[in-house]
């Protein structure tokens, strides 16, 4: 399993704009095989900061999902990003049933 977790800045008056940009990709990603979750979501305290987490199945997942990354214009909003890929050697469920 791999975990793709971090987060963005943006100006905070273009953070709506932003995630509604990113609708679509997450639609996308969600429906890719090899996805398990995937979510691009405004930070309750951070009003620039966009959380992204993501989960696959491996990293052949992730490479063929991902392409060349953000669009042109998605990159050029980002003040900032600090964004990392994660491999996954064991997992336990803490709440619920993993659904994914």
């Amino acid at each position: 399993m791999v975990i793709v977790a971090g987060h963005i800045t943006v100006e905070p008056q273009q953070r709506e704009s932003y995630l509604a940009g990113c609708v679509g990709v997450v639609e996308q990603a969600r429906g890719a095989v090899g996805c398990l979750d995937f979510a691009i979501t405004a930070d309750l305290i951070d009003p620039g900061r966009i959380n992204v987490f993501e989960r696959w199945e491996s990293h052949a997942a992730v490479e063929t999902f991902r392409g060349n990354g953000p669009s042109d214009e998605q990159g050029a909003d980002m003040l900032s990003a600090s964004v990392a890929e994660y491999d996954v050697a064991d997992m336990r469920t803490l709440f619920g049933e993993d659904t994914a």
